[in-house]
Protein backbone atom coordinates (compact mmCIF):
# COMPACT_ATOMS: atom_id res chain seq x y z
CA UNK A 1 0.00 0.00 0.00
CA UNK A 2 1.25 3.61 -0.90
CA UNK A 3 1.03 5.60 2.52
CA UNK A 4 0.20 9.06 2.08
CA UNK A 5 -0.41 10.20 5.41
CA UNK A 6 2.66 12.08 6.13
CA UNK A 7 1.38 14.12 2.66
CA UNK A 8 0.21 17.72 4.98
CA UNK A 9 0.80 21.60 4.79
CA UNK A 10 -0.48 24.65 6.82
CA UNK A 11 -2.98 26.96 4.99
CA UNK A 12 -1.94 30.14 6.11
CA UNK A 13 -2.68 32.81 3.24
CA UNK A 14 -6.16 34.34 5.48
CA UNK A 15 -9.15 33.77 6.99
CA UNK A 16 -13.00 34.23 6.15
CA UNK A 17 -15.11 36.40 8.52
CA UNK A 18 -18.96 36.42 8.86
CA UNK A 19 -18.22 40.78 8.64
CA UNK A 20 -17.03 40.23 4.70
CA UNK A 21 -19.43 38.43 3.07
CA UNK A 22 -21.46 40.52 1.12
CA UNK A 23 -25.61 39.46 0.61
CA UNK A 24 -25.06 37.72 -2.37
CA UNK A 25 -23.03 35.31 -3.05
CA UNK A 26 -22.20 36.12 -6.64
CA UNK A 27 -20.37 39.17 -5.47
CA UNK A 28 -18.11 37.22 -3.42
CA UNK A 29 -17.44 34.56 -6.18
CA UNK A 30 -16.88 37.45 -8.62
CA UNK A 31 -14.34 38.72 -6.63
CA UNK A 32 -12.75 35.38 -5.95
CA UNK A 33 -12.52 34.19 -9.58
CA UNK A 34 -11.50 37.67 -10.43
CA UNK A 35 -8.56 37.14 -7.60
CA UNK A 36 -8.15 33.44 -9.48
CA UNK A 37 -7.32 35.50 -12.41
CA UNK A 38 -4.84 38.22 -11.10
CA UNK A 39 -2.66 35.51 -9.25
CA UNK A 40 -2.21 33.88 -12.90
CA UNK A 41 -3.56 30.15 -11.77
CA UNK A 42 -3.65 27.32 -14.72
CA UNK A 43 -7.15 27.03 -15.94
CA UNK A 44 -8.67 29.54 -12.95
CA UNK A 45 -12.42 28.99 -14.25
CA UNK A 46 -12.23 24.93 -14.97
CA UNK A 47 -14.50 23.22 -12.95
CA UNK A 48 -15.62 20.17 -12.08
CA UNK A 49 -19.30 19.25 -12.52
CA UNK A 50 -20.64 16.03 -10.97
CA UNK A 51 -24.05 14.02 -12.66
CA UNK A 52 -25.34 10.86 -11.49
CA UNK A 53 -26.05 8.21 -14.53
CA UNK A 54 -29.63 6.21 -14.43
CA UNK A 55 -28.38 3.83 -11.61
CA UNK A 56 -27.05 6.03 -9.42
CA UNK A 57 -23.35 6.07 -9.81
CA UNK A 58 -21.86 9.40 -9.64
CA UNK A 59 -19.71 10.91 -12.48
CA UNK A 60 -17.35 13.75 -12.21
CA UNK A 61 -15.34 15.93 -15.25
CA UNK A 62 -13.70 18.91 -15.57
CA UNK A 63 -15.08 21.68 -17.66
CA UNK A 64 -14.71 25.70 -18.12
CA UNK A 65 -16.60 28.10 -16.85
CA UNK A 66 -17.62 30.56 -19.63
CA UNK A 67 -20.18 33.25 -18.41
CA UNK A 68 -21.98 33.73 -14.71
CA UNK A 69 -24.27 35.75 -13.41
CA UNK A 70 -27.20 36.10 -10.58
CA UNK A 71 -28.94 33.50 -13.24
CA UNK A 72 -26.27 30.86 -12.59
CA UNK A 73 -23.31 29.45 -14.26
CA UNK A 74 -22.61 28.33 -17.46
CA UNK A 75 -20.30 26.02 -19.57
CA UNK A 76 -21.14 24.31 -22.91
CA UNK A 77 -20.88 20.75 -24.39
CA UNK A 78 -21.72 18.21 -26.77
CA UNK A 79 -25.47 17.60 -25.97
CA UNK A 80 -24.98 13.71 -26.74
CA UNK A 81 -22.34 14.04 -24.36
CA UNK A 82 -22.61 11.39 -21.06
CA UNK A 83 -22.73 14.49 -19.25
CA UNK A 84 -25.49 15.61 -21.16
CA UNK A 85 -27.29 12.33 -21.47
CA UNK A 86 -27.52 12.52 -17.27
CA UNK A 87 -28.47 15.87 -16.82
CA UNK A 88 -31.60 15.21 -19.68
CA UNK A 89 -32.47 13.03 -17.20
CA UNK A 90 -31.82 13.91 -13.26
CA UNK A 91 -30.80 17.96 -13.73
CA UNK A 92 -29.28 17.65 -10.10
CA UNK A 93 -25.53 18.38 -10.09
CA UNK A 94 -22.84 20.24 -8.43
CA UNK A 95 -19.70 22.13 -9.41
CA UNK A 96 -16.62 22.63 -7.80
CA UNK A 97 -13.92 25.04 -8.06
CA UNK A 98 -10.26 23.99 -6.64
CA UNK A 99 -8.09 27.49 -6.48
CA UNK A 100 -5.54 25.33 -4.60
CA UNK A 101 -2.36 27.67 -4.50
CA UNK A 102 -5.13 30.46 -3.06
CA UNK A 103 -6.11 27.79 -0.23
CA UNK A 104 -10.05 28.65 -1.83
CA UNK A 105 -12.27 26.41 -3.15
CA UNK A 106 -15.96 26.94 -4.16
CA UNK A 107 -18.39 24.39 -4.04
CA UNK A 108 -22.65 24.92 -5.76
CA UNK A 109 -25.24 22.91 -6.31
CA UNK A 110 -27.89 23.49 -7.97
CA UNK A 111 -29.70 22.31 -11.42
CA UNK A 112 -29.07 22.07 -14.88
CA UNK A 113 -30.91 24.62 -17.30
CA UNK A 114 -30.52 24.31 -21.33
CA UNK A 115 -29.15 27.42 -22.72
CA UNK A 116 -31.11 28.93 -25.88
CA UNK A 117 -30.25 28.80 -29.21
CA UNK A 118 -29.26 32.35 -29.22
CA UNK A 119 -27.12 31.80 -26.56
CA UNK A 120 -25.16 28.59 -27.93
CA UNK A 121 -25.31 30.45 -31.43
CA UNK A 122 -23.54 33.86 -30.12
CA UNK A 123 -21.24 31.48 -28.27
CA UNK A 124 -20.14 28.91 -30.89
CA UNK A 125 -19.57 31.86 -33.48
CA UNK A 126 -17.09 32.94 -30.97
CA UNK A 127 -15.24 30.21 -31.05
CA UNK A 128 -11.99 29.73 -32.71
CA UNK A 129 -12.04 28.15 -36.55
CA UNK A 130 -10.39 25.12 -34.99
CA UNK A 131 -12.43 24.31 -32.02
CA UNK A 132 -15.56 24.94 -34.07
CA UNK A 133 -14.73 21.96 -36.28
CA UNK A 134 -13.56 19.85 -33.84
CA UNK A 135 -17.02 20.45 -32.04
CA UNK A 136 -18.62 18.56 -35.28
CA UNK A 137 -16.04 15.67 -34.88
CA UNK A 138 -15.97 14.10 -31.12
CA UNK A 139 -19.03 12.45 -30.70
CA UNK A 140 -18.06 13.04 -26.95
CA UNK A 141 -17.97 9.98 -24.54
CA UNK A 142 -18.13 7.16 -27.17
CA UNK A 143 -15.17 4.89 -27.68
CA UNK A 144 -13.48 5.59 -30.73
CA UNK A 145 -9.99 2.64 -32.17
CA UNK A 146 -7.57 5.04 -32.26
CA UNK A 147 -6.48 8.85 -32.13
CA UNK A 148 -5.80 8.69 -36.13
CA UNK A 149 -9.58 8.52 -36.95
CA UNK A 150 -10.06 11.67 -34.65
CA UNK A 151 -6.96 13.64 -36.62
CA UNK A 152 -8.33 12.22 -39.84
CA UNK A 153 -11.76 13.50 -39.07
CA UNK A 154 -10.56 16.61 -37.94
CA UNK A 155 -8.82 17.30 -41.31
CA UNK A 156 -11.87 16.05 -43.32
CA UNK A 157 -13.85 18.58 -41.90
CA UNK A 158 -11.21 21.45 -41.84
CA UNK A 159 -11.29 21.25 -45.92
CA UNK A 160 -15.01 21.09 -46.00
CA UNK A 161 -15.27 24.45 -43.93
CA UNK A 162 -12.16 25.71 -45.33
CA UNK A 163 -13.70 28.18 -47.62
CA UNK A 164 -16.92 29.45 -45.12
CA UNK A 165 -18.59 29.45 -42.22
CA UNK A 166 -18.77 25.98 -39.60
CA UNK A 167 -22.17 26.07 -38.95
CA UNK A 168 -23.43 25.29 -35.68
CA UNK A 169 -23.94 21.31 -34.99
CA UNK A 170 -27.76 20.15 -33.84
CA UNK A 171 -25.85 18.23 -31.08
CA UNK A 172 -23.62 21.15 -29.17
CA UNK A 173 -25.19 23.23 -26.83
CA UNK A 174 -25.09 24.62 -23.43
CA UNK A 175 -26.34 24.59 -19.48
CA UNK A 176 -26.94 27.35 -17.13
CA UNK A 177 -26.47 26.11 -13.44
CA UNK A 178 -28.97 27.43 -11.16
CA UNK A 179 -27.37 27.62 -7.83
CA UNK A 180 -29.42 26.44 -4.69
CA UNK A 181 -26.53 26.74 -2.35
CA UNK A 182 -22.97 27.70 -2.57
CA UNK A 183 -20.30 27.26 -0.21
CA UNK A 184 -17.31 29.58 0.35
CA UNK A 185 -13.89 27.46 1.62
CA UNK A 186 -11.25 29.32 3.01
CA UNK A 187 -7.50 27.12 4.33
CA UNK A 188 -7.08 28.30 7.51
CA UNK A 189 -3.95 27.58 9.91
CA UNK A 190 -4.01 24.22 12.15
CA UNK A 191 -7.22 22.60 9.90
CA UNK A 192 -9.30 25.28 11.25
CA UNK A 193 -10.92 26.35 7.68
CA UNK A 194 -13.37 28.95 7.11
CA UNK A 195 -16.45 27.94 5.47
CA UNK A 196 -19.97 29.91 4.66
CA UNK A 197 -22.56 28.23 3.09
CA UNK A 198 -25.47 30.45 1.16
CA UNK A 199 -28.87 28.85 0.96
CA UNK A 200 -31.21 30.21 -1.55
CA UNK A 201 -34.75 30.95 -0.29
CA UNK A 202 -37.85 32.79 -1.67
CA UNK A 203 -36.18 36.38 -0.77
CA UNK A 204 -32.76 36.13 -1.34
CA UNK A 205 -30.03 33.66 0.48
CA UNK A 206 -29.22 32.23 4.27
CA UNK A 207 -26.12 32.70 5.15
CA UNK A 208 -24.53 29.54 7.97
CA UNK A 209 -20.73 28.88 9.29
CA UNK A 210 -19.74 25.43 9.09
CA UNK A 211 -17.79 23.33 11.04
CA UNK A 212 -14.55 22.57 9.23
Amino acid sequence: MNDLTDIRREYTQGGLRRNDLPENPMDLFTQWIEQAKQAELTDPTAMCVATVDEHGQPFQRIVLLKKFDDDGFVFFTNLESRKAIHLAQNAKTSLLFPWHPLERQVAVTGEAEPLSMMEVTKYFMSRPKDSQIAAWVSKQSSKISARQALEGKFNEMKNKFAKGEVPLPKFWGGYRIKPESIEFWQGGERRLHDRFVYQKNPSGWNIDRLAP
